[in-house]
């Protein structure tokens, strides 16, 4: 019984799960005492929410989150999202726009309404928009019509975008290019794409955003392979739980409060590498909008 003990004290696997335990929680305490962690995109409109959104704020201030860009998806949708910030000032921020999967809802009141919107403080980027060629809710000559639109709209009032790509690559940096000496900041949010996408993006000046998507991403050339390559500039690395949408995937968890989650791999066996590495990153990453 003794030897066994001593053999299994003795493991240089259990040994370097502790050192790493150890690592992990020095992090998250330097990260909790001396940065500004901030959510850059979640859906707390989202009916999920609509009980108890007052533990879900609590519970982000707990772990740490200092503010919270609240996503508006559609002309409706932006303006429940400063509502909200009404509720928690200085806490909740907002943004205000059309996600390509809404861009088939666009009339011609649409980018005054969404002016006016944006010209409240809180209101701090034009977005969600941009292109899904993925799923194509809406016909794509209409996404890339209004996804122009507004780019034009976030160039007149000079407030950053908050941009959404899937499938769409190509014709997100032609629209976009079309802008480049007026665009004002922008994060390619949720970013799922290869190595090459996002060199291109950031090549454009572009910031890019982070869910826990990347736990979950098996690819050779996708975000995991992105930030072990080091090809994210820290300060232009920006992170987001994306909640109530994105991993983690567990029913009743997926709120700002696990921010930090987005970017720390559950699994202690297989990534712990990846847990240190990211928690690290959160030391040095920008707001884009606060």
């Amino acid at each position: 019984m003794a030897d066994s003990k001593t053999k299994s004290g003795n493991n240089p696997e259990k040994i370097a799960d502790n050192i790493s335990e150890l690592k992990i929680k020095q992090i998250e305490d330097e990260v909790a005492s001396s940065y500004l962690l901030v959510d850059i995109g979640a859906n707390l409109t989202n009916s999920k929410y609509s009980r108890d959104l007052d533990s879900v704020v609590e519970r982000a201030k707990d772990a740490g989150v200092k503010k919270i860009m609240v996503t508006g998806a559609s002309v409706q949708c932006s303006k429940e999202a400063l509502r909200l910030t009404r509720l928690y000032p200085g806490m909740l921020y907002s943004s205000a726009g059309i996600h390509p999967h809404d861009a088939k809802t666009w009339t011609d009141d649409c980018y005054d309404t969404i002016k006016e919107l944006a010209s409240n403080p809180e209101c701090v980027a034009i977005g969600e928009c941009g292109l899904d060629f993925n799923r194509n809710f809406s016909p794509q000559d209409v996404q890339m019509e209004v996804f122009e639109k507004q780019v034009q709209l976030a160039c007149e009032v000079g407030k950053p975008l908050f941009l959404h790509e899937r499938d769409a690559h190509d014709d997100m940096v032609r629209i976009l290019g079309k802008f480049k000496d007026r665009m004002p900041p922008a994060v390619l949010h949720c970013f799922t794409g290869t190595s090459a996408q996002a060199l291109k993006y950031l090549e454009m000046g572009l910031y890019i955003g982070l869910t826990g998507f990347l736990w979950k991403d098996k690819s050779d050339d996708g975000v995991r392979s992105i930030l072990e390559k080091g090809l994210i500039p820290l300060d232009r690395l920006l992170i987001e739980t994306d909640a109530p949408f994105m991993y983690p995937n567990v029913r009743g968890s997926k709120i700002p409060a696990n921010i930090k989650q987005a970017l720390s791999d559950r699994s202690r066996k297989n990534s712990r590498k990846w847990r240190i590495k990211c928690l690290k990153d959160i030391n040095i990453i920008r707001s884009l909008c606060f």
